[in-house]
């Protein structure tokens, strides 16, 4: 291995541990920038449930990897952890912090997503995300919506379910340039 790549590695590794100090206050404050964010706002009582991740730290020079965790959500109550996994090789320079709400439509689309490994396919995408704005492409089980506007400003437009989820993201800070190739891997843990 390079010292390059050992220096890219643990440079990444460092900021993805450093934003997961998550605490209960943290999810009580993504959960509102969600609800006060637009249509996103509908889905937390109009789904079956969500998985509900306060920071996902991002980065990458050439190879690059994402990672957070979050809490799972079931009518209302908490019912279990889940933690994001992301590698992704491709073009792609930076880091970046986001939060992500994952709704689940029904029961089959929870049971699919808590079955233990769930993954969102890979995925091509061309994203330069800042602290005021943001966007996503879609994922091969999920949807992505489009957001305007950053943590404190944030303004949300549906796309609807697709295979029974929902996807919003809301950009906290950082800036990153990718053109990568990219699939996200969730675990599951009942509480």
């Amino acid at each position: 291995m390079t010292q390059t790549f050992k220096t890219l590695i643990a440079a990444a590794t460092l900021l993805m541990l450093s934003l997961q100090t998550a605490q209960a206050d943290e999810y009580d404050d993504a959960k509102k920038t969600f609800i006060n964010a637009g249509e996103s706002a509908t889905y937390f009582s109009n789904s079956y449930g969500y998985a509900l991740f306060p920071t996902i730290g991002k980065g990458g020079m050439g190879i690059g990897g994402a990672h957070g965790k979050g809490r799972v959500y079931a009518g209302g109550a908490y019912v279990g952890d889940t933690k994001m996994s992301q590698l992704s090789i491709g073009w792609q320079l930076g880091g970046q912090a986001y939060s992500q709400v994952i709704f689940f439509e029904d029961k089959r689309a929870f049971d699919d997503f808590t079955s233990g490994n769930f993954e969102f396919g890979a995925q091509a995408t061309a994203v330069a995300i800042t602290a005021s704005a943001g966007a996503q492409a879609s994922t091969g089980g999920g949807t992505q919506t489009s957001i305007a506007g950053g943590k404190d400003d944030a303004s949300t437009a549906s796309l609807g379910y697709r295979k029974g989820m929902a996807v919003f993201t809301v950009a906290k800070g950082g800036l990153m340039y990718e053109a990568a190739i990219a699939g996200q891997k969730y675990s599951y843990t009942p509480k």
